[in-house]
């Protein structure tokens, strides 16, 4: 029959491999990286965009891809020139045409905040995704 001590003493290790393990675990489990969000400055910093025209698609890919609009508007795409501390376009609806034309934009079905809406379709996702390269 284990004496007093002998038992006391099992009970302490068993407590100790207790805490052994769960630091073991807290070691190998590696935390979460932050992931800090890109803003639509170093967005555009990053992209590069070499006219006004691919600065409108940049701004709508952003507000798609990062802000997870389904849609924009020119009030929106004023609001990421001014956001991005960029030189807002005289005409930004015309930016838009070009896009349009380009096959990179296309009008949304329904209007957002009463006012026509615009999408990049999938040549101008990957237009802004490649750097501004066919």
């Amino acid at each position: 029959m284990e004496n007093e001590e002998t038992i006391q003493i099992k009970k302490k290790l068993e407590e100790h491999e207790k805490r052994i393990i769960k630091l073991e675990n807290l070691f190998q489990s590696k935390p979460e990286p932050v992931k800090k969000e890109l803003s639509i400055k170093e967005f555009i910093l990053l992209k590069r965009p070499n006219n006004d025209v691919q600065m409108t698609l940049a701004i709508g890919y952003y507000f798609e891809k990062y802000q997870g609009f389904p849609s924009f508007n020119v009030k929106d795409l004023e609001s990421g020139f001014r956001t991005a501390k960029e030189k807002v376009p005289l005409n930004i609806p015309d930016k838009v045409q070009l896009n349009m034309k380009k096959g990179h934009m296309d009008e949304a079905k329904e209007k957002k905040d009463s006012i026509k809406a615009y999408y990049l379709t999938n040549s101008g996702e990957q237009f802004v995704e490649n750097g501004f390269n066919q």
